[in-house]
């Protein structure tokens, strides 16, 4: 990555809206060559998408949590079985595979701590593989912004 590449980024995590021909016109580049840049950090994988920030108390999913989730036996097949099956939950935002005494780290949103419990009652404890949880309620979330290249 050069000096251009790391401008791109740095604005389109600023602002991933902006026209091509607005990026352009702040790169002080033709349209044409911040296109088929961005185009090329994209191929990279550098850019891996675009998305809204949404918030949970919008679509009455108030109550957020941090589950942290044993599995076994701790087989690759199990890991990823387990990876698969959390991440296709509607109340888990984030899947994190981790290591410690725990396996995994489920970022949860649901309508209210009710809704919390029956989630861990009747999603989580009725799996198999899962040999333990706890479970740590989110008072607030601070948003930082999105990782910068310097």
């Amino acid at each position: 990555m050069d000096e251009l590449d790391s401008e791109i980024v740095r604005l389109l995590q600023t602002d991933a809206r902006q026209s091509n021909r607005e990026l352009a016109r702040q790169l002080g580049v033709a349209p044409s060559t911040c296109l088929e840049r961005v185009r090329s950090l994209t191929r990279r994988g550098v850019i891996r998408g675009y998305h809204a920030d949404i918030d949970p108390a919008a679509l009455n999913r108030g109550t957020q949590a941090m589950v942290s989730v044993r599995v076994r036996p701790p087989s690759r097949e199990v890991i990823d079985t387990f990876q698969r099956t959390a991440a296709a939950l509607p109340e888990v935002l984030s899947v994190f595979v981790v290591a410690g005494d725990e396996d995994f780290l489920l970022h949860v949103a649901v309508q209210d701590l009710d809704h919390l419990h029956a989630f861990l009652l009747d999603r989580l404890s009725k799996r198999r593989e899962i040999v333990g949880f706890k479970t740590s309620v989110i008072f607030q979330q601070v948003h930082t912004p999105p990782t910068r290249l310097e």
